[in-house]
């Protein structure tokens, strides 16, 4: 596709992830930006873009060119500005948030479209972010077991054990407890994506439960064959965050891995989520 020039464009792997240079994102952009770099999004799933500077209502800005925004169901906004959510981990604390692969809140009848991360405080080394094509993943299964689970749908739950864990501690002391603290929804196995048509894998570690219909002792071995699929280097791409970064990804046409590396040290992000639509 023709980039327009007034900003940069360096692919970070061949299936996924783009780095934007040349623009200042504390600025309004004009909208044939918006729509060239929507047009890149959609294309290669997550734009990088380093060196910001943005105040909360910046990064609000920056984000609602690609959608509408809305609140993430398990943390508090910060202070004066409940859209804009905290990542944080503390010195003292062993487990990350949301470190475990994902595709954010599919437990929800209506998953974010995309969301939004701005570094604030990190750690010397580590912390690094690992970004999964499920477009790819999903077109590079096997013949078979694509007409196996193209008719599928999965039970999808935010009260699975592994992810439950790694977001305890932000919940004891930050979260909205006038939230429902568990959801689960039903989604297809393969999700069209609403805006490209593309097919994409759509379960992930984090939030399957089973397959709809099936025992959670049959859907497991399947289940697994998946996520180890969609965990083949190819399909990837590695960020390693600076101070200013910040990163767009499409929630429906990926997954996602905070490693969780650097402990002793205190990492700070902003979140801020993408309104999505149901899945079909």
């Amino acid at each position: 596709m023709n980039m327009p020039a007034n900003y940069g464009v360096e692919h970070v792997s061949p299936m996924i992830g783009s780095e934007i240079s040349g623009l200042d994102l504390s600025k309004s952009l004009d909208e044939d930006t918006v729509a060239s770099l929507r047009a890149l999004w959609l294309e290669r799933k997550v734009l990088f873009f380093r060196d910001q500077r943005l105040t909360p209502d910046q990064q609000l800005a920056f984000t609602r060119q690609f959608g509408e925004v809305e609140k993430y169901p398990f943390l508090k906004g910060i202070e004066g500005n409940p859209l804009v959510a905290p990542v944080l981990k503390l010195p003292e604390e062993t487990i990350n948030f949301g470190g475990v692969w994902h595709s954010d809140t599919t437990y929800l009848a209506e998953p974010a479209a995309g969301a939004t991360l701005y570094a604030l405080e990190l750690p010397p080394v580590g912390g690094d972010t690992i970004f999964c094509n499920m477009g790819a993943a999903f077109e590079n299964l096997p013949k078979e077991i694509r007409e196996m689970i193209a008719g599928l749908s999965a039970v999808n739950t935010s009260a699975k054990a592994t992810v439950s864990a790694t977001r305890k501690a932000r919940i004891d002391d930050s979260g909205d407890i006038s939230a429902p603290k568990e959801f689960t929804e039903i989604h297809p196995v393969v999700r069209t994506h609403p805006e490209t048509g593309e097919k994409t894998l759509y379960v992930n570690e984090a939030h399957t439960l089973r397959f709809d219909g099936w025992s959670q002792e049959d859907s497991e071995p399947v289940l697994h064959i998946l996520y180890e699929h969609a965990r083949k280097p190819e399909f990837q791409c590695r960020f390693r965050w600076t101070v200013g970064s910040v990163v767009l990804w499409d929630n429906r046409s990926t997954h996602h891995y905070p490693i969780n590396d650097y402990h002793g040290y205190r990492r700070l992000l902003h979140r801020i989520s993408l309104k999505g639509s149901r899945p079909a």
